[in-house]
């Protein structure tokens, strides 16, 4: 194995710095003259016929705010662009909140989306990091409308969607909106200080280890109005972009790290934290045995049956980006061996097919062949979970990534 593949080399730590500056450098463009973000095509070039959303915008304020603490060179002006956007032309004056986004030719995207909102909350967290003016602001408001609007204390959970004006909510539930709200609140309360958002996010917790738990630890995804597991949803559109039939071993790897960071965070006492810990391991093994070189060729499979059964084979980046950092993270809290193995197969696999050495950044998707293909994810529409990667490996695993950065 190639040294500069394995975790903690000198080797290691140098290609991961060099992936980091290639992917602030790829994201330059995405500023639209609004300020929100453009999608970026296969070479950075925005794609500037697609509406500009805000849960990318939002990911590029993110992300470059990370530059900006990390002192990357023109990260100030681009925070500053993503956050234009967030207060401009993507938020609804009337109604309040966030619009999804708006059209090429500026009209707004219709309802209200968890998911973008718990990306504002994220976006204005690490602004207010980065420190810029307005930032706090933003964040007080993002907070005020989702405690509003979306997250049922009763319930200890976030419902989806509504529609614009805010009047009716759709009676689907999902997990992955909860899942970027868990990684927002980690951030609220390592910025703020503010405890009651890591309390919340550990309430979400508990109920996703409980129906990971009594499901073979695989995540059910989608849910009724009364959070009943939906274990059909879009059986007939198993590749949907953010609400595909089945198990998504991505996301039992992501809640993996995500649960971790909470626990390491959350408990001094090793023992507290360790029930939380195995679960995190539980979800992150499943999801491997699962996913990893399921149909013979290496890679991660975007979906499974609930058996385990590869569904929808195609590789997405982004799976992979967990992958890596889940088990770097897995490796400092165990100790254990085997996730520094996982680690360097998932970084050779990285630097092999996924990594595009001509034109930067990572590719979005490949075929079950390693092809790359764009059926769900053409082009390269930010660079929010590939940036992540190359940090949270060399990380503190108890703090959320923005934070951590700064302190490197």
């Amino acid at each position: 194995m190639n040294s500069k593949y394995i975790i903690d080399t000198e080797e290691n730590k140098s290609f991961m710095k060099g992936l980091t500056e290639d992917l602030l450098r790829f994201g330059h463009k995405f500023p639209a003259p609004t300020g929100s973000s453009y999608y970026l095509g296969n070479d950075g070039t925005p794609w500037t016929d697609r509406p500009r959303e805000t849960w990318i915008t939002c990911r590029m304020a993110h992300v470059y705010s990370i530059g900006s603490v990390l002192g990357h060179e023109g990260s100030e002006e681009l925070i500053d662009q993503a956050l234009k956007g967030i207060k401009g032309e993507l938020h609804d004056d009337i109604n309040g909140g966030w619009y999804p986004g708006v059209t090429a030719d500026g009209k707004i995207l219709p309802d209200k989306q968890c998911y973008a909102h718990a990306f504002v909350i994220l976006a204005a967290s690490s602004a207010l990091l980065a420190g810029k003016p307005g930032a706090e602001e933003l964040l007080k408001e993002a907070l005020e409308l989702y405690d509003k609007r979306f997250w049922n204390d009763e319930e200890g959970l976030a419902c989806d969607t509504w529609n614009t004006e805010f009047t009716v909510c759709d009676p689907y539930r999902g997990l992955n909106a909860n899942m970027h709200t868990v990684e927002a609140f980690l951030a609220v309360a390592d910025v703020t200080g503010n405890e009651l958002y890591r309390e919340r996010a550990g309430r979400i917790i508990d109920h996703v280890i409980t129906w990971a738990k009594n499901n073979n630890w695989r995540i059910p995804e989608h849910f009724t109005s009364d959070w009943k597991p939906d274990l059909e949803c879009n059986k007939d559109r198993p590749a949907d972009q953010f609400k595909p039939y089945g198990a998504t071993p991505g996301h039992g790897i992501e809640w993996s790290r995500l649960i971790t960071q909470w626990a390491t965070s959350t408990y001094e006492d090793k023992a507290q934290a360790k029930a939380y810990i195995d679960a995190a391991e539980n979800l992150f093994n499943r999801a491997i045995t699962d996913a990893w070189n399921a149909d013979g060729a290496p890679g991660i499979v975007y979906t499974t049956d609930w058996d385990g059964k590869p569904v929808v084979h195609d590789r997405m980046h982004w799976t992979l980006a967990e992958a890596i950092n889940t088990s770097a993270v897995l490796y400092r809290a165990t100790g254990d061996s085997k996730y520094a193995d996982n680690y360097a197969e998932f970084m050779q696999y990285l630097d092999e097919k996924v990594l595009d050495h001509e034109n930067g950044s990572w590719f979005h998707q490949l075929d079950r062949d390693n092809n790359v293909i764009g059926t769900v994810w053409p082009g390269k529409s930010d660079i929010y979970h590939a940036l992540q990667a190359t940090l949270i490996p060399y990380c503190d695993i108890a703090v959320s990534v923005a934070v951590a950065a700064g302190r490197k």
